[in-house]
């Protein structure tokens, strides 16, 4: 009997020390039992406010065990983005096909997009990865990457009209439908202003959105897996600085540099909201500047300036550190439940179409390359933020794209680019049909 107990026992502890993000395996199966039962009961709570408890609970749980299976099922973890993929993708497909509930999505969604976790995580993000920046290297390679976002960007569209036309769609199709939505940046400072603009200047009834969407959705499925495949086919090429924008010996504030506290959390946390707050105010007298774009070009300020004591440049870098080591596969999971309409993007799938946005995709990512190895960058890091980023989801995408690759720490870059690139776009799209439409 005390044989039997032992051999048990031992086999506990091997399936234990099987880990899943910090879980073992016996705990993690517990983990999805519960997830289960409460899914199916249909005792999850649905009123006006978020339940976060729930919510997170059901992100961590998905996220975590689908990125797991995406970075060690062969092909994914290859050539199709891995984890990131996996994680964004699976909960989509689960959605779809009913074996989760909409009671279940529902209080995801609360969270995800009525309670501002993406805003939270993003912010965090930014505020953190900036501020734990080389100060030389931040203001270097930012006066590099803009000019490199840009060409870029313009060097697509004019692929995306070429191609088009060749393949018998024309030019002005390529630049309306895919060109312009797809580096448009995103859907809420993208597609959504971008299909009023169309509204305006051709009338009718048309769902110009419904138009727009498939483009935004499909650009960026093809940025994460171009993400994935870009950071694995370089792993060991001279273009690739494993996280660092440009050469040099810029060091940044590295993990195991900080002593870690729990009242440094807290702090880093105010910091990040303290600059938010700002951001707000600012975009309240300018409303034309998103407030991640004042954010972005604040914490820049503080930081080229030396204008924040250590202690809370540290504090800032622990607080984001530890919402992207705990969160990021959560949120992955949460945006693929409820944000990616899979539907949606079936319908669009013409053959044409998806050449159009893989030129828009492959050719931003090499243009990017290319120019930003000009620049004084790092090829891979530049392809990754001045081109792929650029052909995301916003800042959704954004995190996608970069978890994909490996380049969290890059988010500063890749919401700059995004944004502000995705605001010329809709400035571009204004004066383009007011001549051409």
């Amino acid at each position: 009997m005390k044989d039997k107990k032992g051999g048990l026992r031992n086999i506990l502890n091997r399936l234990e020390e099987f880990k899943i993000d910090g879980f073992g395996l016996v705990i993690y199966a517990i983990l999805v039992i519960i997830l289960i039962m409460v899914m199916y009961l249909g005792i999850l709570p649905e009123d006006n406010t978020s339940n976060i408890f729930a919510a997170l609970f059901i992100m961590v749980v998905l996220g975590n065990v689908f990125y797991w299976l995406g970075s060690h099922l062969p092909i994914f973890k290859s050539y199709l983005g891995g984890g990131a993929v996996f994680a964004l993708f699976a909960p989509a497909l689960m959605a779809i096909t009913g074996l989760i509930p909409k009671s279940t999505i529902n209080v995801v969604d609360k969270f995800v997009s009525g309670a501002g976790f993406v805003d939270f995580f993003i912010i965090s993000l930014i505020v953190g990865a900036i501020l734990g920046m080389n100060r030389k290297m931040l203001l270097k390679a930012s006066v590099r990457f803009l000019p490199v976002a840009f060409l870029s960007m313009a060097i697509a569209f004019l692929a995306v009209g070429i191609v088009s036309t060749v393949i018998g769609k024309g030019f002005n199709y390529g630049a309306l439908f895919v060109a312009f939505p797809v580096m448009g940046g995103g859907i809420g400072a993208g597609a959504i202003p971008l299909s009023r603009i169309y509204h305006q200047a051709f009338g009718g009834s048309t769902d110009y959105l419904s138009m727009l969407m498939p483009a935004v959705i499909l650009g960026n499925v093809f940025a994460i897996i171009g993400a994935g495949l870009v950071s694995k086919l370089f792993a060991n090429s001279k273009g690739n600085g494993h996280g660092k924008m440009m050469p040099g010996n810029y060091d940044s504030i590295a993990k195991e540099d900080i002593k870690i506290t729990y009242q440094k959390m807290g702090v880093g946390l105010m910091v990040a909201t303290a600059f938010y707050m700002v951001a707000l105010t600012l975009n309240h007298f300018i409303p034309m500047i998103n407030e991640y774009a004042f954010i972005i070009l604040l914490v820049i300020i503080f930081k080229a300036g030396g204008l924040i004591p250590k202690y809370y440049e540290e504090s800032a870098v622990t607080f984001s550190n530890s919402i992207t080591k705990n969160l990021t596969h959560a949120l992955l999971a949460g945006v693929g439940l409820t944000k990616l309409d899979l539907p949606v993007l079936g319908h669009s799938l013409t053959w044409q179409f998806v050449i159009l946005v893989l030129t828009s995709v492959v050719v931003i990512t090499i243009a990017a390359g290319l120019i930003g190895k000009l620049f004084g960058l790092y090829s891979v890091e530049s392809a990754i933020t001045a081109g792929l980023v650029n052909n995301s989801m916003g800042g959704t995408g954004n995190i996608s794209v970069l978890a994909a690759s490996n380049r969290m720490n890059l988010i500063g870059f890749a919401q700059m680019g995004n944004r502000l690139g995705g605001a010329i776009m809709l400035v571009a799209a204004g004066i383009y049909i007011s001549v051409f439409g």
